[in-house]
């Protein structure tokens, strides 16, 4: 029955068929208007990690704000009245941008050696480099030795200077987030009823609808600081830096990788199926088809509400790659079977070709799927969505590629269409199916050392997460944080967040307190025997310690700045006195250099540490554990006194999770492919054979990875899964032609050279589409995405030589298919 209304969809009713999907082209593009992209930080994020909970409440607690950061290296000296000058009219200018919120360099340092007052005078007095009157030399040098300032706003040399700029909050976008997250939480805990559920799916909508109206003002902003940024760069070199920055530079990443792979690979589809057909409607028909999968995708991507992230960047590219292997052999079947069968009309050929095909090209979707669900497990909502994104796509791939072509073919194509190129002449194939006859022992040779090869390669990968590296060292992005790494100490935040044990005021109040007792609030009170000298031996513990750890640039707390009136009184502080200090402080300096290290009301200390990301021998998982491990044992901190908290725990996570996630489930995809194969072959031995090339490309190619010391990443890592889903296609093609041309031939050498000549070069064809179609991903700027396409397109070709040598040699000796006549 089925049969029977498909054949007059494709053949009967063609027109009727293009006709219709002519309409669904045209709701497509008109949904297509919805079509978003997301390269805000969130989007890299574990769904429901404790530690970015955490991380917010630190934040929350210590008043912390996004910010930007310019790296500015004047021609001249910082001590020269022409760089204040400048560096003055730069702050102004951008103090006047309505999104910021305030802006810290060098000339606003408060300099408390410039004077020989007392320091209560000095605190309440002070002075900094923008004043005409003080001794710049002797301000500079002060900065330059700060422990405060020191690689903070001026590099170790004097020659850079960081410009702080923070960005105002917006408490409405901050409000979503804690909204999201409750219903997260909840969702996890409890669960949502169904009200809750719809309430849900009206909130996401507009939490949606605010963060694009939030990327285009950020845009905007980004867009702003530049202009005033290119109007100064004449006497200065400046580089911009930050997450809003770089968050903004992703979104123009994302769009040129989407532009640029997808018209990359539509030049080198075109190229492809010229070489191969040789005929201009053999390139335009199976085009057709492709484009028109592409923006139906696009436009339920609209409809839905999907965005694209860097992770799925490249998922036109893929959809175009994929869906022209589908293209390729039905219509080379086509031309095949009116070469083979001159009698056949056009319509039984475009039936008989689409029977034949719709079945291991259905498999080969199935499997593919497989591959693409199991990213699924990341617990990483932009992986997840590619997962699924990618899934929807290849139905969608798989449905016009049996509505659209075979319409195209019914409608378009002679009565007596002949193949101009002759499909049965191919060196490459038959040199290959020479080797899988004659040369046994070198084929399981090479097999087993690529086997071994493999084994000691992936015994070697390791992930890691160094920002710095996944981008292009021509972009803005790498260029910015390197210098920031280099000379500022250092990029990626991590905060140690040590908890003191509460007490009450009378156990903490001693003698030497006792002839301090004015009336004050509850914190001012409590401040003032919070201060003790056994609480800020343990915080310089910590931070000396932190401080001599060569992966840490820069260290922060309120250790610096104890150590700074230290000095200034040549002598340690004592509890009272610390506590008269701080009680001295003007509030403009105690918001800026104490609030943000020092919380009385939770009995916590914060030490803010910026850790050289360029370095290359940089282990962060391995850093992570050592530190928290020396906090225990070399420091004598118990476990519940101290909590490490920051972007690069959070990033630490995301690829943690990634490795146990993707390398761990691979078993699954695996079981998952070769089931698939038992259900379309109904025979165990030849499941396990078809499945083994593909196997042993995409472990080889991790093996690549590793002995090449490339950490796994967000894209490299799903390389092996994805890489199983895609070639094991060619084994599907392979195998079903094998069955199908043994059953009249009953010669299994016979067999092979007919597959060989025929569905061979078809995989040969696709397979050589699929490699250069994932060479266009190295003209992308993010340096993950070029790996990704690189190690896949390796793997592919490596799995089709298998395929054509391997594959046929295993069938040779176990000979699946029946004894031979």
């Amino acid at each position: 029955m089925l049969s029977k209304i498909y054949k007059k969809l494709i053949i009967d009713f063609s027109k009727t068929t293009l006709a219709l999907l002519l309409i669904l082209i045209g709701f497509s593009i008109y949904h297509s208007k919805n079509f978003n992209l997301d390269a805000s930080s969130d989007a890299l994020l574990l769904e429901g990690d404790k530690d970015l909970k955490y991380l917010r409440e630190v934040n929350e607690r210590y008043k912390s704000k996004d910010f930007l950061v310019l790296t500015y290296t004047p021609v001249s000296s910082f001590t020269e009245k022409e760089t204040i000058l400048n560096l003055q009219l730069l702050k102004s200018k951008i103090e006047k941008l309505t999104w910021v919120d305030s802006v810290i360099t060098v000339i606003d340092v408060p300099l408390l050696k410039s004077t020989d007052e007392n320091l209560m005078d000095r605190l309440k007095n002070y002075k900094n480099l923008s004043y005409p009157e003080i001794d710049r030399k002797r301000g500079f040098d002060e900065i330059l030795n700060s422990p405060i300032y020191k690689n903070y706003v001026i590099s170790e040399d004097g020659k850079t200077s960081g410009i702080v700029v923070y960005l105002k909050k917006d408490e409405r976008l901050a409000e979503y987030i804690k909204i999201k997250d409750k219903y997260f939480i909840q969702s996890e805990e409890t669960g949502l009823t169904k009200e809750e559920k719809n309430s849900y799916k009206k909130f996401i909508k507009e939490y949606d609808e605010y963060k694009n109206l939030y990327n285009v003002r950020n845009r905007q902003n980004i867009k702003e600081i530049r202009d005033v940024i290119s109007k100064y760069g004449e006497n200065a070199k400046i580089h911009l830096g930050g997450i809003p920055m770089i968050a903004d530079d992703m979104m123009s990443f994302i769009k040129n990788d989407i532009f640029v792979f997808g018209i990359g690979v539509l030049i080198f589809i075109i190229l492809t199926l010229w070489l191969i057909f040789k005929n201009i409607k053999w390139v335009i028909m199976p085009l057709i088809g492709c484009l028109t999968s592409v923006v139906v995708m696009i436009g339920l991507l609209g409809l839905i509400g999907w965005k694209v992230t860097v992770i799925s960047s490249n998922f036109i590219a893929l959809m175009l790659i994929l869906n022209m292997a589908m293209n390729i052999h039905v219509t080379v079947r086509f031309l095949q079977l009116k070469k083979e069968f001159p009698e056949l009309s056009k319509s039984q050929a475009v039936f008989l070709s689409t029977k034949k095909m719709i079945l291991p090209i259905l498999y080969t979707v199935l499997t593919t799927i497989c591959a693409f669900l199991s990213l699924i497990f990341s617990g990483i909502k932009p992986i997840i969505d590619f997962g699924w994104m990618m899934t929807l796509g290849l139905f969608v791939s798989f449905l016009i590629t049996f509505l659209l072509l075979p319409s195209l073919l019914s409608s378009f194509s002679s009565e007596n269409e002949i193949n101009i190129k002759d499909t049965e002449k191919s060196f490459i194939t038959s040199v290959l199916g020479s080797i899988a006859k004659k040369y046994k022992l070198s084929i399981f040779f090479i097999t087993g050392l690529i086997v071994v090869v493999s084994v000691i390669g992936i015994s070697k990968l390791e992930v890691e997460n160094s920002f710095i590296n996944y981008f292009d060292k021509k972009t803005e992005i790498y260029k910015g944080m390197k210098k920031i790494d280099e000379d500022l100490g250092g990029t990626t935040p991590l905060n140690i967040i040590i908890k003191f044990p509460v007490k009450k005021i009378n156990e903490e109040k001693d003698d030497e307190f006792s002839e301090w007792e004015e009336d004050s609030n509850e914190n001012e009170n409590k401040a003032k025997y919070w201060f003790t000298r056994d609480k800020m031996d343990k915080i310089l513990k910590v931070h000396d310690y932190l401080d001599s750890l060569p992966e840490i640039g820069k260290v922060l707390s309120f250790g610096s700045i104890l150590r700074v009136a230290e000095d200034l009184n040549n002598k340690e502080l004592q509890s009272l006195e610390i506590a008269v200090l701080y009680s001295k402080i003007p509030p403009e300096i105690k918001q800026e250099i104490i609030s943000p290290y020092i919380s009385v009301e939770d009995d916590e200390a914060r030490i803010s540490v910026r850790i050289k990301d360029s370095l290359e021998n940089l282990r962060r998982n391995d850093l992570i554990k050592k530190i928290n491990l020396d906090l225990n044992e070399e420091l004598g901190l118990e476990k519940e006194e101290y909590r490490l908290t920051g972007v690069l725990i959070l990033f630490n996570n995301l690829l943690q999770s990634l490795f146990k996630s993707q390398i761990l489930t691979l078993g699954i995809v695996m079981l998952g492919i070769i089931s698939m194969f038992f259900i379309l072959f109904r025979n165990i031995n030849l499941s396990l054979i078809g499945v083994v090339p593909n196997f042993i490309a995409a472990f080889f190619i991790l093996g690549i990875i590793g002995l090449a010391e490339i950490p796994l990443d967000m894209m490299t890592i799903t390389i092996a899964a994805i890489t199983i889903g895609i070639a094991v296609d060619n084994s599907i093609h392979y195998i079903y032609r094998f069955k199908e041309e043994f059953k009249k031939i009953k010669d299994y050498k016979k067999t092979l050279d007919r597959c060989h000549s025929t569905v061979g070069i078809a995989i040969l064809n696709t397979s050589i589409t699929i490699v250069f179609g994932f060479s266009i991903l190295i003209l992308s700027n993010f340096i993950p995405t070029i790996y990704f396409g690189i190690f896949t397109g390796i793997a592919m070709l490596l799995a089709m030589i298998s395929v054509l040598t391997l594959l046929p040699q295993l069938i040779l000796i176990f000979k699946p298919f029946g004894e031979e006549i």
